[in-house]
């Protein structure tokens, strides 16, 4: 039986495991998958002991990305730009980096909520890791701009910047600016994504209620309680709101795909875990 893993610090929330099992059991693959807690100083000891062993490929979830994308022998572009990966295939000595965080948002976003992104205006909140992570993918569908918006200005110009060949290549207006700053104030966008911290830290709102539009989406990189405050501050100003459980499925099923060179169903999945959520 194949071996897999998703290794993190912590871990014990993750839903990995639970995910990638039903995606096996649907598809009528073999495998195994568990969830592996690694001391912050053995990330590149424990990957590659997992992989001595036989195992055939692995996730990585924090704060480990950065880490991973160093350890891989080849990567894609994705990997590349982001400068962060969540999946690794292992292939006799050679080590594939992939991040699929953002092929997981866009595949949520145009199939489960069904929400074409070519020609809209995207406000991008956030310049770490996560939203280094979908901001490439989402260049890629060719939405009309892409604005990223930062508490650290000088984050947010760091990471347009390195998108800066892709965004040209696409023909999407891609900015930097500070949360405050007046060109975010006035203006609405037809999709405002979450990748900041504030719902994982309970803070405060980093943008205010104009940056929405009543006939746009909202969407909250994070799930569960944490995404709460989010969603109920678009809701509330007649937005419709999306956390972040259709990109953790959808981006599970792109490395299950990598690895196993199957296409799970993640609708089902998405349904299924969102059920067990709920009555947990």
């Amino acid at each position: 039986m194949d071996h897999y893993c998703v290794f993190g610090h912590p871990i014990e929330h993750s839903q990995s495991p639970w995910i990638q099992t039903r995606f096996a059991q649907l598809t009528g693959q073999s495998l195994q998958y568990e969830k592996t807690w690694v001391p912050l100083d053995a990330f590149k000891a424990t990957v590659l002991a997992f992989k001595a062993t036989g195992g055939k490929g692995c996730n990585v979830t924090l704060p480990f990305k950065s880490e991973a994308a160093a350890l891989a022998t080849h990567c894609s572009p994705r990997v590349a730009l982001a400068q962060a990966c969540n999946t690794l295939k292992f292939e006799g000595d050679q080590i594939y980096g992939e991040n699929t965080d953002g092929l997981g948002l866009v595949s949520d976003l145009l199939h489960n909520a069904g929400f074409a992104l070519e020609g809209r205006r995207v406000l991008l909140i956030g310049a770490g890791g996560a939203a280094a992570g979908v901001l490439g993918p989402l260049l890629a569908e060719k939405p009309h701009s892409i604005w990223v918006a930062n508490r650290s200005i000088d984050k947010a110009v760091q990471l347009a910047a390195r998108h800066a060949s892709l965004a040209q290549s696409m023909g999407v207006d891609c900015q930097a600016y500070g949360l405050t700053h007046e060109a975010i104030l006035g203006q609405s966008f037809d999709l405002v994504i979450n990748a900041s911290s504030s719902s994982l830290h309970n803070a405060a709102l980093p943008v205010p209620a104009s940056v929405l539009q009543s006939n746009g989406l909202a969407c909250d990189l994070m799930y569960g309680p944490a995404a709460q405050a989010f969603m109920q501050w678009a809701h509330a100003h007649g937005t419709e709101a999306r956390d972040g459980l259709g990109m953790l499925v959808e981006q599970a099923a792109a490395s299950f795909q990598l690895w196993r060179g199957v296409q799970p169903p993640t609708q089902q999945v998405l349904a299924d875990l969102r059920a067990l959520i709920s009555h947990s």
